[in-house]
């Protein structure tokens, strides 16, 4: 039976990889910072090659997207030397790595999607980071899978349709940016198609967010809609209108056709996820 070792599992995907590793009749032993801190290396050689797994899934990361502004040396900590220290120990013991990577590491340039394979220019702290993490299992893993991910929500933590549902109840009006355009992606999905691939040897690159785009104006009236908070008013804002500390790219399109290629099958539309998540959460 396979044994796979999950970091982050406090987080929203963390959460759910070990939840589907179990239905699958899959061993997941499953770690968050208290178990091991991922920034120290001999924590991670020791706790890792003690649950002796075949492949290790990577959730783990700091993704304070604006406050990593503010916190570079922590960020890199986290996303890229800790990063580094899993992927050593996987090149040590030789075990597949799949790293959860970001549509961040690209500069959100014009209007065609993102193929996995394109040259990575990222805008932000967060994204810098993370694409040093890419660096890192390319270098030292042979067996790596990175999955690029987007606009992520789960039942488990913080994200934008919690975010929106709390401020459309307590203001009954919110602004969202509407220039930015991209694929939500929800972690009950994604979490289903990371165990399928991790039992293969497809390794590379790939790209995974649910079906369909939208901006995130579009997503919120999508959530108001699906929610029956039609009352909410949303008014789309520029980016400019709605400055953030850390850049965000405008184009997050990513091209899946990697795993059409390789007989993945896709994820839902996210206009479905988002129906299935709101009735969850009892929404």
């Amino acid at each position: 039976m396979m044994r796979v070792f999950v970091t982050g599992v406090k987080g929203q995907l963390g959460y759910d990889v070990m939840n589907e590793l179990e239905k699958r009749g899959l061993t997941g032993i499953g770690v968050d910072i208290d178990e091991m801190d991922i920034t120290d290396a001999a924590a991670c050689r020791k706790v890792i090659s003690e649950a002796k797994p075949d492949a290790v899934i990577h959730c783990a990361a700091y993704t304070a997207v604006d406050a990593a502004e503010d916190n570079v040396d922590l960020c890199r900590r986290v996303n890229a030397d800790g990063t580094r220290n899993i992927a050593q120990v996987c090149h040590d013991l030789d075990i597949k790595m799949m790293y959860i990577s970001t549509d961040y590491v690209f500069d959100g340039q014009g209007t065609r999607p993102w193929e996995p394979d394109d040259e990575r220019h990222p805008l932000n702290v967060y994204g810098q980071t993370k694409y040093e993490g890419e660096l890192a299992v390319e270098e030292l893993v042979k067996k790596f899978f990175t999955v690029r991910i987007a606009w992520v929500f789960g039942v488990n933590g913080k994200n934008f349709i919690k975010t929106m549902l709390r401020l459309g109840k307590e203001r009954g009006a919110v602004s969202v940016v509407d220039d930015q355009v991209g694929s939500p992606t929800y972690t009950y999905d994604l979490a289903r198609l990371l165990v399928d691939m991790i039992q293969t040897d497809k390794y590379g690159r790939y790209h995974a967010t649910n079906e369909g785009l939208c901006s995130w104006y579009e997503f919120a009236c999508e959530i108001f809609k699906k929610a029956g908070m039609d009352q909410v008013s949303v008014t789309p804002v520029t980016s400019e209108q709605f400055p953030a500390k850390a850049k965000r790219p405008s184009n997050s399109r990513m091209s899946k056709e990697k795993l059409t290629e390789a007989g993945f099958e896709h994820l839902p539309s996210w206009q479905d996820a988002l129906e299935r998540y709101l009735r969850t959460i009892g929404e």
